[in-house]
């Protein structure tokens, strides 16, 4: 009885050691770690961090395409430098500029630059880096034509959707006939064809465009007008520990000089306000403000390229 016994529980347990193994194999896949957990897991670490930033590509020179389709202006190039400086493997994506802070919140990218200023309203969805760049809105028409920021009442205005250009048309100018556009290079079509009388647009990229021969016949229209919301930043989701590392890096930049080497390529000056300041230090440049506290945009360019002549 006892040899019966014995030889039936070992049949069994021989039956029950497959089953064991796959008991145990299962619960090791089960404790095993989520994407999610497998990705704090490799931030805390030392591998590299995998970063998918999004822009916005016709915001010349902010960031925009060359002829072969690839994405490159001052923002490219800040990035590059950025995930340089904090060793992280960093994709840059182009997006409709509609779709950045919706595709942002829905985790489709982990990031945001594309020359969007820190507002209010922005503030109350994504979270921002500290400032990289500020920047004014100016009004651009044909030169010869009498439009001023003062006798919009009426007109047809373009602007890009969304823009802090838009909404000093929108909240300033709402007598005017505000055209609202998903690009910029969209806008400027609309007004070298004659469809709108003058164009309410960001200083930089404006004046970018004034340069082209396309913007050859026209002009700034009166004086820079500087708002509140003048700061450019990155924008991330709320609460995403990608902010601190980001500002850590855009420190150490500033502090290295890569910063104002890549800043300095394009705009001759590391930002507008930064250019207000030197005017009143080094005598290169002299900047024209008016009773409103604004600054006369047509000084400002023709002194930016007296500053860039100088230090060349």
């Amino acid at each position: 009885m006892i040899t019966s016994m014995t030889s039936s529980m070992s049949k069994k347990a021989l039956w029950l050691a497959p089953l064991s193994a796959a008991v145990l194999m299962l619960s090791a896949c089960n404790n095993s770690s989520t994407p999610a957990d497998s990705a704090d897991t490799a931030a805390a670490s030392d591998a590299p961090l995998h970063i998918k930033i999004a822009t916005e590509s016709s915001y010349k020179p902010f960031s925009y395409t060359d002829a072969d389709g690839k994405l490159i202006g001052y923002e490219i190039e800040l990035v590059d430098a950025l995930c340089a400086q904090m060793k992280a493997e960093c994709e840059v994506i182009s997006q409709d500029w509609d779709g950045l802070i919706p595709g942002l919140n829905a985790k489709k990218f982990d990031a945001a630059i594309a020359g969007m200023t820190i507002t209010p309203e922005r503030q109350e969805v994504v979270e921002f880096s500290d400032p990289y760049f500020y920047t004014g809105i100016i009004l651009i028409g044909k030169k010869g034509d009498d439009i001023t920021v003062d006798n919009l009442k009426g007109q047809p205005i373009a602007s890009q959707r969304s823009t802090v250009a838009s909404q000093y048309l929108q909240e300033k100018h709402a007598d005017s006939d505000i055209k609202l556009y998903d690009t910029q290079d969209n806008a400027y079509l609309d007004l070298t064809s004659g469809r709108v009388r003058a164009m309410m647009s960001d200083k930089v990229t404006g004046i970018d465009w004034l340069k082209t021969d396309a913007g050859k016949d026209y002009e700034v229209k009166g004086q820079e007008i500087s708002t509140s919301n003048d700061a450019m930043g990155i924008a991330f989701r709320k609460g995403d520990p990608l902010v601190a590392k980001f500002n850590k890096a855009l420190a150490e930049l500033k502090d290295n000089g890569t910063y104002d080497q890549i800043t300095g390529s394009y705009f001759g000056t590391s930002s507008t306000a930064a250019a207000q300041q030197a005017a009143a230090t080094d005598g290169v440049k002299e900047v024209v403000v008016v009773d409103d506290g604004n600054v006369d945009a047509n000084a400002v360019i023709a002194n930016e390229e007296q500053a860039e002549a100088a230090t060349n």
